[in-house]
C-alpha cells in the first residue's frame, strides 16, 4: 500500500508517495507565489496554497496502482493563517519571514520581555510569528482580526481542507504562547505581551499520540480516495525533516541547506536559562526536544550570489568557488539579506549582509567561497548557541536542495570540525512525514525504531585537520568583524525608520 506524504514549503509544495519499503514510487511538485505587496512584507494567498497542494495530490494518486493507507503532512510553520468560523481565509496569509512587525518585536527586546518569554518556552521570538502580527493588526488592521476565527499554520491550513477541524500541530503551536514544559498554551505568556484578548484566535494543539484526522467526504470525492481515510498532522517541516535525515535520538543533528539555512540539534532536557537564541520545539518522539535554529537567509542567500556573478545555476558557484584557498584570500561574508534581519542564534531586525576585505586582488572565485563559508560558518554558529551539544556532537546530517553540492557538504565539514553526511532520500521532508504517519497511526512502534528502518545514508564527508584549524580562526575574525558591523546596522535601520515615515 502507499502512503501519500505533502511536504508545503514557502515556494515549492511537493507530494510524494512511498511504499512500503519507504521508498519513493511517486512524486509531483507545483511552485507557490510569495507575495510582497509593501517593504518588509511576504504573503501567499490561502486558496492558492490549497490549490497547489490538492494538484499535487490529485496527481500522485494518480500514478499509483496500490490503494493508499493514509495521507501525512508537513508544512512550512509560523506566521499566521487566519481564517472565519466557515474555514475561509480573512486574507492572505502572513508568513514567517514577513517583517510588518519588527519594530513591535524591537520594542519587546528592548523592554525585556523576549527574555522574560524565553525563559518560559525556550524560544527566541522574531517578527514572523503571531505574536507580533496579531499586535500589529490590532493597531493596523483590526477588522481583519474581528472577522477572523482562527489563526491556523500552513500545515494547518491543509489539514483543515482535508479533514475540517482546525487544529495545530504541537511543534508549530511552540512559538510563541506555548509553555513547552507542560505542553499547553499559557495564559501567563500571553499576557506578557499584552494579548490576552487573542486566546480565542489560537487552535485546538494536537500532541503526538492525537495527530491523525479522518479523510472529510468532499475531499475523498476530489481525490477518489476512500472517506474517513487517516489524515496525519506530522510535524512542521525543520522537525519533519529531522526526522526524514534520521534526528530522533539525543544529541543527533542535522542542517536542512534550505531556503531557510536550519540547523538542528535533538535533546532530552529543557534549558531554558542564558541568552535566549533559537527555538525548543516539543518533538515528536515522546520526551524530546529539537533545538531548532532557522535562519531568515539561507539558499536564497546562494541564488542572489548566482545572480550578481552571472552564473548559469548553483552548481556553477559551488564549481567556482572550489577553485579559491579555505578563507576566500581573506574575505569574510556576513549572510544577513533578508529585510527582515537575522533571528538566529541572534535576534536582530537591522541586521545585514556585507562581504569584509575586498580588494583588486579578489576575484569572483573568492567571492563565491566566501558566500559557501559565510552560511556554513552561521550553521557552526548556531551548533555553538546549542552548548549542551556543541562537545559531544559526533556528526550532522545534511539535506535540502543545497545539499546537492558536495564542495558544500565538504566545507561544512571542516567548518565544524565533524562528519556530515546525505540521506538517500532527496524529499527528506516527506519522509519525516512518512515515518511520523506511520508511528501516529500504530504502524510503527517509534520514532528511533522506524528510522532505522527507513533511513538509507547516501554518503558522508570527512572533515580535513588543517581546514578545520584553519576554519577554527576564520570563525574568530567572523564573530569579530559581525560584532564590529552592529553598531552600524543600528544607525541604518534608524535611518530606514526615518525615511519610511510620512512627512508633514
Amino acid at each position: 500500500m502507499a502512503t501519500i506524504c505533502v511536504d508545503a514549503g514557502t515556494s515549492i509544495i511537493k507530494t510524494v508517495a512511498f511504499d512500503d519499503y519507504g521508498t519513493e514510487i511517486a512524486l509531483a511538485r507545483q511552485e507557490t507565489k510569495v507575495l510582497r505587496p509593501a517593504p518588509g512584507f511576504s504573503e501567499q494567498d490561502m486558496d492558492s496554497v490549497w490549490n497547489a497542494a490538492a494538484s499535487t495530490i490529485r496527481s500522485v494518486v494518480k500514478e499509483l496502482p496500490n490503494s493508499v493507507r493514509l495521507i501525512s503532512l508537513t508544512a512550512q510553520g509560523d506566521g499566521c493563517w487566519l481564517v472565519d468560523t466557515e474555514g475561509h481565509p480573512t486574507g492572505p496569509a502572513i508568513l514567517w519571514n514577513d517583517a510588518r512587525a519588527a519594530a513591535i518585536v524591537d520594542r519587546w527586546r528592548e523592554a525585556g520581555v523576549l527574555k522574560e518569554a524565553f525563559h518560559r518556552n525556550g524560544s527566541q521570538a522574531f517578527a514572523g510569528l503571531p505574536n507580533g502580527i496579531f499586535a500589529w493588526l490590532k493597531r493596523h488592521d483590526p477588522g481583519r482580526l474581528e472577522r477572523s476565527h482562527k489563526s491556523l499554520c500552513c500545515n494547518g491550513w491543509i489539514f483543515y481542507n482535508l479533514t475540517g477541524r482546525m487544529a495545530i500541530d504541537e511543534s508549530d503551536a511552540s512559538v510563541p504562547f506555548f509553555d513547552v514544559r507542560a505542553r499547553r498554551y499559557s495564559a501567563e505568556l500571553l499576557e506578557l505581551y499584552g494579548l490576552e484578548w487573542a486566546e480565542r484566535l489560537l487552535p485546538e494543539v494536537l500532541p503526538n499520540d492525537r495527530r491523525v484526522g479522518e479523510l472529510r467526504a468532499t475531499a475523498a470525492t476530489e481525490f477518489g480516495l476512500p472517506a474517513g481515510l487517516p489524515v496525519v498532522m506530522s510535524p512542521y517541516d525543520v522537525a519533519s525533516t529531522a526526522i526524514g535525515v534520521g534526528a530522533v535520538s539525543d544529541g543527533q543533528a542535522c542542517s536542512i541547506l534550505g531556503t531557510t539555512l536550519c540547523t538542528n540539534v535533538v535533546m532530552n532536557q529543557v534549558n531554558l536559562e542564558g541568552e535566549p537564541s533559537g527555538l525548543t520545539l516539543p518533538f515528536g518522539p515522546p520526551g524530546l526536544y529539537l533545538r531548532a535554529f532557522p535562519t531568515l537567509a539561507g539558499a536564497e542567500v546562494i541564488h542572489w550570489a548566482v545572480r550578481q556573478l552571472g552564473l548559469s545555476g548553483v552548481s556553477d558557484l559551488s564549481a567556482l568557488a572550489a577553485k579559491a584557498e579555505p578563507g576566500a584570500n581573506g574575505l569574510c561574508f556576513l549572510p544577513y539579506l533578508s529585510p527582515a534581519g537575522e533571528r538566529v542564534p541572534f535576534l536582530n531586525t537591522g541586521a545585514r549582509g556585507s562581504i569584509f576585505g575586498l580588494s583588486f586582488e579578489h576575484g569572483r572565485e573568492h567571492i563565491a567561497r566566501s558566500v559557501l563559508e559565510g552560511l556554513s560558518l552561521v550553521i557552526r554558529d548556531c551548533l555553538q548557541a546549542s552548548h549542551e551539544a556543541a562537545a559531544s556532537l559526533s556528526n550532522c546530517g545534511l539535506c535540502g536542495g543545497g545539499a546537492n553540492s558536495d564542495v558544500w557538504c565538504q566545507l561544512i565539514s571542516d567548518v565544524i570540525g565533524r562528519p556530515t553526511f546525505r540521506p538517500m532520500d532527496q524529499e527528506v521532508g516527506a519522509k519525516g512525514a512518512f515515518i511520523a504517519g506511520l508511528v501516529a497511526t500504530g504502524q510503527e512502534e517509534d520514532f528511533p525504531s522506524a528510522a532505522k528502518d527507513y533511513v538509507r545514508i547516501r554518503d558522508m564527508f570527512e572533515p580535513d585537520s588543517e581546514r578545520h584549524a584553519r576554519y577554527n580562526e576564520i570563525f574568530e575574525h567572523f564573530l569579530a568583524i559581525r560584532e564590529s558591523t552592529r553598531p552600524i546596522w543600528k544607525r541604518m535601520a534608524d535611518d530606514r525608520v526615518r525615511r519610511a515615515e510620512p512627512t508633514a
